[in-house]
């Protein structure tokens, strides 16, 4: 059933009527094609994407992606390369941002569902009542993507992360680098993937617009960047590196910021690869950071002008 949208249902017709962007003006056939369709039923064919959102495994098989929560899909909309293929909301969601989600006229279906009907299909309560599906972009290579990014105004400060098996972390990781002037983040093979709804939530949408791209080979993707002229510089809390404090990143070219899974830290292959071992100074007795955090701190210290990259998502 096709809906109007906005106000709260008539109990006599199952409708619900238009909110202030459709009664504004928008011509009659352009209104038709954004009014949401109402989800009645859990097998409903419409939100497969949608169904089990917590397995990974599903959502990449359809070579999709799911983004949760509000601030997220404004990030989707009005921040990303990467648009929506569909949006499903709790009739309470769409009561509240129905406007905001017109304002830019997303070219997808949008459902509408109880939000009974919506935990049912997610799997879960997902209590915002916002979930968006997106088709998998293909695959970049790690090596085009560090060169698109030399010749610009600015020197290159990208991540490489090696061996981030916690999707909270590398979420971390991409939102301060959205916040903190960092201009792409590289993969190893055995990091997990950025666009698990668990990273895409912890980025604040920072994994939906700071570009990524995943190596088949550390080794080799260390030596690549070497041959392109970065300096790569890892993040080793060992004693004997160079205070980070104490590098003037004015004399810096293009940076690779190496850090390390929590625990085990970066490999031998990614320490001996390295022209820079830059530790953190840190009170005594206290072994490391959480690697976000450490990214963190890198990103603002070695920064050197202002990043054109979007801004986070605004909170929810």
């Amino acid at each position: 059933m096709v809906q109007e949208v906005g106000k709260a249902p008539d109990p006599r017709s199952g409708r619900v009527g238009a909110p202030a962007a459709l009664r504004s003006g928008l011509p009659l056939c352009f209104a038709r094609v954004m009014q949401p369709q109402r989800i009645e039923q859990l097998d409903d064919p419409r939100v497969a994407d949608f169904r089990h959102v917590r397995d990974a495994t599903l959502a990449r098989e359809r070579g999709r992606f799911i983004v949760e929560g509000r601030g997220n899909l404004f990030v989707l909309l009005g921040r990303s390369a990467i648009q929506p293929e569909a949006i499903l909301l709790s009739e309470r969601a769409w009561r509240a941002l129905g406007d905001r989600i017109l304002e830019q006229t997303p070219a997808c279906p949008l459902y509408v569902a109880r939000q009974e009907v919506f935990d049912g299909v997610a799997g879960f309560p997902v209590h915002r009542g916002v979930l968006a599906s997106a088709r998998r972009p293909p695959p970049r290579d790690p090596l085009i993507l560090a060169e698109s990014l030399l010749g610009g105004p600015r020197a290159p400060r990208i991540l490489l992360l090696e061996g981030l098996m916690d999707h909270d972390n590398v979420g971390g990781v991409f939102r301060n680098a959205m916040g903190l002037g960092g201009d792409a983040v590289l993969l190893c093979p055995r990091t997990c993937d950025p666009l698990y709804r668990k990273a895409i939530r912890t980025s604040m949408g920072g994994t939906l617009c700071v570009p990524f791209a995943r190596a088949t080979g550390f080794d080799e993707l260390l030596r690549g960047l070497e041959a392109l002229g970065y300096a790569r510089l890892a993040l080793d809390p060992a004693p004997s590196g160079v205070d980070l404090a104490q590098i003037d990143p004015a004399t810096l070219g293009p940076v690779a910021i190496l850090l390390g899974t929590e625990g085990a830290g970066l490999s031998e292959v990614a320490l001996e690869r390295a022209d820079i071992r830059a530790r953190i100074d840190m009170e005594p007795g206290v072994d490391s950071l959480n690697v976000s955090v450490a990214a963190a701190i890198a990103l603002h210290r070695l920064r050197v002008e202002s990043s054109s990259c979007p801004g986070a998502a605004p909170a929810e």
